[in-house]
């Protein structure tokens, strides 16, 4: 008997987005794709979509250009990349204008996308549809997506029933997107075996996070009963709240019996280290530990395991709030290990009560936000959903899609309290279409539609960080931060002196060579506009102006960057007035 095939897919996007806050940047990824073609077992991988653009935006860079660069040698290779897509929401957290969405698949087509994997966190058709229909215009294959979950409601049968409307939709694929990893192997099998068996041409891609364990098994099972395509991981980010690694999975489909490429070990090594290096470089800085455990708690509230590290941030927020309310009504404080088995619990209570919306984004955030805020409320002595804001309500409402489930009595009742009313009416024709706006402030900005109007819809799809992106002040925060983070790693148990000296140690001080007023930026004419201080990290050639300095006689002095290098830490502020002999700031060289 001829050994069935088994592809797999590397999901290098959200390997990262799993694990942290940013993605690599695009020389990182322009060094890491030839790698992952030389590694030899990989059919598809994932380059773009999800939170990518927005984090190179919010770390100051293009995020158009990553997307051709890393696509290209994949193209190349004949290796089919994919993206991620929110659907009605396209690749932010809330809904997208119709001409917008339209746009998107033109741009990702043209920037050599093959795949977009689509998908709607409640799992409504409505806002599904649309997007197959515009991947097909625009040349892409729409890859529909099922948001698996774990609930009475949330049956084999039920996920039957929306595939079967999505491939009558035109989708000649089909993802299981398991985000949380909580779909129990034995449902996620009889899934694929019922789709297969009624559209046995149907591609069906399982993509299953390994955080509550299961994953491994339920790759089996799908793969016994049809599946055609794995998303899998590599060393240093598989596993943890990520996917499993390629190795472990390729194994135990060979020995099951089945045909599936061999791994260039070679290539993996050197795409482990490679890897590695980025997070070395800047990405793991912003990197939650705890992102690299199991954690079978996952089974009990469903929560995505990408969600851990900011749930525990906002958790170690709130904790001195709620236990300061907790003591001034003479009640014990808790413990953050007690906290957090308290905020489950009460995710586990709010969900079916709101509906059992798939837990992923944003309705993840939207569940996670209503326990957090209902355990703050408790803790003052008030009533649960008293601190909902207006996009929980907009799910709640209907405003976001149909939720699969019904929604509690106590929230209908309080929904009609607050003057709300329930809607279903189609999602997206509460967001019209924009696309002329933002050309026109794009031309009268005087800046580039972009090559195949890429930056038009960037600008479009994220516009608050497309705007930070291009005045420069993206790039400063996020330099500004990355030091912060820096500074913390390396502080460990020093002190504010040691680190101080630590930093300095290898840099120039640039002192002044006279008294006055320090400023940073002169406009034309030499005169003082209002302006911060540059960001940790900016580099200056040998012969550029650090900065200025108004003496006590009213002339401005150029304050050269020495022999050029990075700055490392900046003295003295903005309008600051600085002694002779002052140190305003220090540069390490780079080597030449």
């Amino acid at each position: 008997m001829e050994k069935r095939r088994i592809e797999f897919s590397l999901v290098y996007r959200d390997m990262f987005q799993s694990s942290g806050k940013f993605q690599p940047r695009m020389d990182q990824l322009e060094r890491i794709a030839p790698v992952i073609v030389k590694m030899g077992c990989f059919s598809r991988v994932e380059t773009n979509g999800g939170a990518f653009e927005q984090v190179n935006l919010m770390y100051g860079e293009n995020p158009n250009k990553a997307v051709r660069a890393f696509t290209k040698p994949f193209k190349e290779a004949g290796i089919k990349t994919h993206m991620l897509d929110r659907g009605l929401n396209g690749i932010r957290m809330f809904p997208v204008p119709a001409d917008v969405r339209r746009l998107m698949y033109k741009v990702k087509h043209a920037q050599g996308t093959d795949i977009t994997r689509i998908f709607c966190g409640l799992n409504d058709v409505r806002n599904i549809i649309p997007s197959i229909k515009y991947a097909l215009e625009a040349g892409m294959t729409p890859q529909a997506t099922l948001c698996i979950t774990n609930s009475p409601i949330h049956t084999a049968e039920y996920y039957a029933a929306i595939a079967e409307q999505l491939i009558e939709a035109g989708a000649p694929e089909i993802c299981l997107k398991d985000m949380a990893g909580i779909g129990q192997p034995a449902m996620l099998g009889q899934l694929t075996r019922m789709i297969k068996e009624k559209h046995p041409d149907v591609i069906i891609q399982y993509h299953g996070h390994s955080g509550p364990g299961l994953s491994m098994a339920s790759i089996l099972e799908v793969c016994r009963n049809g599946a055609d395509i794995i998303d899998t991981a590599i060393e240093p980010l598989s596993w943890g709240k990520v996917h499993p690694d390629v190795i472990s999975v390729q194994s135990m489909l060979k020995n099951a019996g089945f045909d599936v490429p061999e791994i260039n070990m070679e290539a993996y090594m050197e795409a482990r280290k490679l890897t590695q290096e980025f997070i070395d470089d800047f990405l793991g800085y912003f990197m939650n530990p705890s992102n690299k455990l199991m954690s079978s708690l996952l089974l009990g509230c469903g929560l995505p395991g990408g969600m851990m590290g900011s749930m525990m941030a906002d958790l170690t927020g709130m904790m001195g709030a709620i236990n300061n309310n907790r003591v001034a009504k003479g009640e014990t404080p808790l413990s953050e290990d007690a906290l957090l088995v308290k905020l489950f619990d009460e995710v586990a209570y709010v969900w079916p009560r709101v509906g059992y919306p798939p837990l992923v984004t944003p309705f993840s955030q939207y569940v996670k936000n209503i326990a957090l805020m209902n355990l703050f409320a408790e803790s003052k002595g008030n009533p649960r959903y008293s601190m909902m804001d207006n996009s929980i309500w907009g799910m709640i409402l209907g405003k976001s899609g149909k939720l699969p489930g019904e929604v509690a009595p106590e929230i209908i009742a309080l929904a009609k309290e607050k003057g709300f009313e329930f809607t279903d009416a189609d999602p997206q024709s509460y967001c019209p279409d924009e696309l002329d706006r933002y050309r026109k402030e794009m031309q009268d900005n005087g800046w580039e539609l972009g090559e195949d109007d890429e930056e038009l819809f960037e600008f479009a799809m994220h516009e608050a960080q497309y705007r930070e992106y291009k005045s420069g002040s993206a790039k400063k925060r996020f330099l500004a931060d990355l030091q912060k983070e820096k500074d913390k790693a390396l502080a460990g148990g020093l002190t504010l002196a040691d680190l101080s000296a630590i930093k300095h140690a290898k840099a120039d001080a640039i002192v002044a060579p006279e008294g006055g007023t320090v400023m940073w930026e002169i406009a034309g004419g030499c005169e003082c506009i209002k302006s911060i201080e540059p960001y940790i990290g900016k580099k200056y050639n040998k012969g550029d102006y650090l900065c200025y300095i108004e003496n006590d006689y009213g002339q401005i002095l150029e304050i050269p960057a020495a022999l050029g290098g990075v700055l490392v830490d900046v003295i003295a502020k903005q309008g600051s007035h600085v002694m002779k002999g002052d140190v305003l700031a220090y540069i390490e060289r780079t080597p030449e």
